[in-house]
This record gives C-alpha cells, structure tokens and sequence, in this order.
C-alpha cells in the first residue's frame, strides 16, 4: 500500500534536526530516530490482515516505536534539552496524530474509495455568521468562517456562497470542511484541557448535529469526569492509566536523575502501553458512521 497519509511526527522530527538549539550529543541519536521512523512506517504500511485482526500488530508496532522516541531517545539522552522541551516539540504526541489515520485507513480501506475525503488532521468549520448593514449592505452579507483544526478527522470539503441577490452578483464564496467525526489528541489530560475540549464539541455538534466528538488521550492528569453532559462522545485512556506523580517526575530534571530513577520510568512505561482494545473501541464508533 503507497502512503497517503499525513506526517506531522515526521515534520517534528525534521525541524527537531534542523533546531539550532539541539545538543550536538543529540544530533546522531535524532537522525537514528529519522530512520527508524521510516523503518516503523514501512512496517506499518506491510502488515497483513484485514478486519479487526490488523489493529492488535499494528498497535504493537506503535508501542515499540513509541517505546524509542520516550526512552531510547529523550528520556536516556545525555543532554536535558529534549526531556525539558518535549511539551513544545511535540515529539511524541505527534506519533499519535501520525498512527491515527493509518490505522483508520488500514482497517477500513473502503474509505480510500470516498471522494473528497480526508483521513487525518483537518481544519473543520465549526462557525458562520454575518457582518452586513442595512444602508450599505457587505458582499456576501459579510460572511465569515470560523473554523479549528482538528487532530484528526473524517471530513468533506464543504462550498459555500452567499449573496445579498438571488443571481448571486456580488457574491462572496468560502471553503471549509465538515468534520462528521473528531478527535483531539493529549499526551496527559488535564481539567482545563478537557473544559476547552468541551467548548470545540459544542460547537461542532451545533454546526452539524450528527458529528461525534471524542478525546484521546496516552495518561489521565485528573479526575475522571463525566462526558454526560457534554457534547463529547467519549474520551478514550490509551494507556489505561494516570500520569506519573509530580514528585517522581520531578527526580527526571537531569541525566543523572533519569539514570538513576530509570527502573521507576521504564516500569511505568512497560506495565501502561497503549491498549489494544482501546482503539478496537473507537473504531467500532468510525464503523457505526460508515
């Protein structure tokens, strides 16, 4: 299978080379990381299977993958550079925005088939309103767009064309898409995230009703709240698990903490990879919408 799939781990990981500010330590590991990730999507693109029995090999090839970029790469690093900065690079959330459309892509193939279709991150209309006066009224009725991206998406380009006149002589003509299904992507989940992931689905379901809105996360860095009433579908653990406590993460701030607290890091990762069955869920809800 050719990939048609975006890459924003691989953008991250080019800029990451190209950053003046990484650590020459650092540059031969990043450039190993390159390869490997190629290595990582070549395999992903091979796999053979169809149906639900593809997604348990291909989530095992994303738990070794990932299990380099956090440890292998940034947490044994020599520097401090990529631990203290990996919420800005984006590292490893952007693996998760990478795997997404190809796991949804692999287990569903059909969608390739769809015109207009887009699988991946998406910016998806969320708003539509109008600035125009009565004496001298705007082109279009001023129509205005408000849209936001969205990690990921199913979604189709959607036109639209607005006109004070039934001709629609001076017009005003606009591009958006429709996001009929929505994830956003975390590392760790915290209150005030998941408070602004509420806000983005109301608005969703109120520009298209029928969408559903979820949230991804790899840790939970909160309670567990209800979605009941909220405009989010559902959120989705991938690990299973809560983030690390403040205090342990706090012994990481340097190599030679990370060296010697390695075992505690190294557990927590083995004994949380991400679930397969997890994902089965949410692909189980992209099944019900095609």
């Amino acid at each position: 299978m050719t990939s048609v799939f975006p890459t924003p781990h691989a953008d991250k990981l080019q800029a990451l080379l190209e950053n003046n500010r990484l650590p020459e330590i650092d540059k031969p590991r990043v450039g190993e990381t390159i390869e490997r990730y190629h290595d990582w999507i070549k395999e992903v693109n091979e796999i053979e299977g169809k149906g639900g029995g593809i997604v348990e090999s291909l989530v095992m090839s994303l738990n070794r993958y990932r299990r380099w970029i956090d440890l292998d790469l940034i947490f044994d690093s020599e520097a401090d550079f990529l631990h203290r900065q990996r919420g800005q690079l984006k590292l490893d959330n952007s693996v998760l925005e990478e795997f997404l459309p190809i796991l949804v892509r692999r287990r569903f193939p059909d969608l390739i088939g769809i015109a207009g279709l887009s699988v991946g991150p998406t910016n998806a209309f969320s708003q539509l309103s109008f600035n125009s006066g009565i004496v001298n009224p705007t082109s279009g009725g001023g129509m205005t767009i408000r849209s936001k991206d969205q990690d990921f998406a199913l979604a189709l380009p959607l036109f639209l064309k607005a006109s004070h006149h039934q001709d629609f002589s001076d017009s005003q003509v606009a591009r958006t898409n429709l996001a009929y299904l929505a994830v956003e992507i975390k590392t760790n989940l915290d209150k005030t995230m998941f408070q602004e992931a509420s806000a983005t689905a109301y608005d969703l379901k109120l520009a298209l009703p029928s969408s559903r809105y979820f949230l991804m996360c790899e840790w939970l860095d909160m309670r567990p709240i209800s979605t009941a009433l909220t405009a989010i579908e559902e959120v989705f653990v991938l690990r299973k698990a809560k983030r690390m406590s403040a205090n342990v993460r706090g012994k990481f701030g340097s190599h030679s903490g990370r060296q010697q607290n390695r075992n505690i890091f190294v557990k927590h990762l083995d004994d949380n990879p991400f679930a397969t069955d997890t994902f089965v869920r949410f692909l189980m809800y992209v099944e019900r919408l095609l």
